[in-house]
Parts: C-alpha cells; sequence; structure tokens
C-alpha cells in the first residue's frame, strides 16, 4: 500500500475515531457547520495571500501532516511544513473550490474536493491553474479549529 493511500486511510479513520472513542460524558464535542469549515478555507486562503509562512503554519494543529501538491516530501512538523510554504508562497498562491463534500465529528471535520490553485511565476507574472483534489481534515485545538491533515494532489487526467 502506497504511503498516500496508506496516509489518507489513516485520515479518513481520523474522522471516525473521535466519534466512537466518546466513552464518557465529560467528553463534549463542539458544534461546526459547513459554512463554519467553509470559514476555515478562507482564512487559510487569506494567509497564503500574506506570504507569510508563519501565518499560515499557525492554521496547523501541532502535530499535523501536511501532504502538499508539489512536494515530494510528506511535512511532518511545524518546521517541515514552514519550509514547504516558504517556497510555496513564492508563487503567490490562490485557491479556489470546484467542489466538496463534508464529513463532521466530535472536535473534526473534513472538507474534501477538487480545487484550482493558481499560482504567478515571480519572474514573467505568467498565472498557472493547477486542478487538484484536496483533503483538508481539521480538528479543535486549544479551543480553536486548525488543520491536522492537508493532502493535496494534481488531477491524474487531463479534462476532455
Amino acid at each position: 500500500m502506497s504511503k498516500y493511500i496508506m496516509g489518507a486511510a489513516i485520515a479518513a479513520a481520523m474522522i471516525a475515531v473521535p466519534a466512537q472513542a466518546k466513552t464518557t460524558q465529560s467528553m463534549k464535542c463542539a458544534v461546526v457547520s459547513q459554512a463554519n469549515i467553509d470559514g476555515l478555507f478562507t482564512e487559510f486562503n487569506n494567509a497564503w495571500a500574506t506570504k507569510n509562512p508563519d501565518l499560515v503554519t499557525k492554521l496547523f494543529t501541532k502535530d499535523a501532516v501536511l501532504l502538499a501538491t508539489v512536494s515530494n516530501k510528506p511535512r511532518l512538523n511545524h518546521a517541515e511544513i514552514r519550509d514547504y510554504f516558504v517556497s510555496f508562497l513564492k508563487g503567490s498562491p490562490v485557491g479556489s473550490i470546484n467542489s466538496s463534500s463534508y464529513k463532521m465529528g466530535c472536535n473534526t471535520a473534513a472538507r474534501l474536493g477538487t480545487w484550482t490553485v493558481q499560482l504567478t511565476d515571480a519572474a514573467t507574472g505568467a498565472k498557472t491553474d493547477v486542478k487538484a483534489r484536496y483533503s483538508f481534515i481539521y480538528r479543535l485545538e486549544d479551543g480553536k479549529w486548525k488543520i491536522d491533515h492537508l493532502h493535496s494532489s494534481m488531477m491524474p487526467e487531463k479534462a476532455g
């Protein structure tokens, strides 16, 4: 099983486990809506616009995983996630959602679908649209919704 398929399976399990793990009445599940999750993407896109890798990295949980579109290396901690965004943000990325589905759990949520990330070549100003699939897995950490897992991969087939 490839690392990426295994990572997707682990991410899917993360959604189910907290809901099943509720064994005591002391655990409280935060209420979250699709509009809240949409707002988290807007916050992420706005952080990209600042070109500040520290602001983007702060949107991730302490033990987040980033499987980025244009990197072969899984990013497994804040230092590695920040390192990715230092380079990636130079392309002035702007993300737009093409399709979404949502999965809500106890203190977790997922937004899955397709998106287009527009990148701008700093030297020429030429813009390139990268069509990709995405999985944002969010988790409530210290009272704030953060990205626990982000996977993005380019579409394998040309649009026809």
